[in-house]
């Protein structure tokens, strides 16, 4: 008769279908992610234009602070990655640099005297680099080997 509790049996490692699911889940996750930075860039691009009887409102701000915390934390969460902040954060810096560009037909979505605009990038910018910093140095999740 032993005296030590008797012990769960240890789980096999997941099979090859199984990697492969999660990475493929992964991967839909970060999709998932740079489509929304794109979508959210569009509706920010559109709300930082609303003006209340001719006065800017700033309606964008709030909006691209939580939207980008939302992405920031779903990129993260989908992909298991630290670095996964970089997916949403790029193509919604392409679309700021984009709209803040005059086209040869003389439009332009941000421009230099619209405070939203400028806030509304500030905001951004700083959120994902509050959220990415914030990921970066989080201790490392405890493992669960038994």
């Amino acid at each position: 008769m032993s005296v030590l509790p008797p012990q769960a049996p240890v789980p096999s490692p997941p099979g090859r279908s199984w990697r492969l699911l999660d990475l493929a889940l992964r991967v839909a996750g970060g999709v998932v992610a740079v489509v929304g930075a794109v979508a959210t860039g569009l509706l920010e691009l559109i709300l930082s234009t609303v003006r209340v009887s001719g006065t800017l409102v700033g309606a964008s701000v709030p909006v691209v602070v939580l939207a980008n915390v939302a992405l920031s934390w779903f990129v993260h969460a989908a992909v298991g990655r630290r670095w996964a902040v970089v997916l949403p954060a790029t193509p919604w810096f392409v679309l700021m640099g984009a709209a803040a560009i005059r086209t040869s037909e003389g439009d332009l979505l941000l421009a230099g005297d619209n405070w939203v605009g400028l806030a509304m990038i500030v905001a951004g910018a700083m959120t994902f680099a509050v959220m990415g910093f914030r990921q970066v140095l989080a201790p490392p999740p405890a493992r669960r080997d038994g």
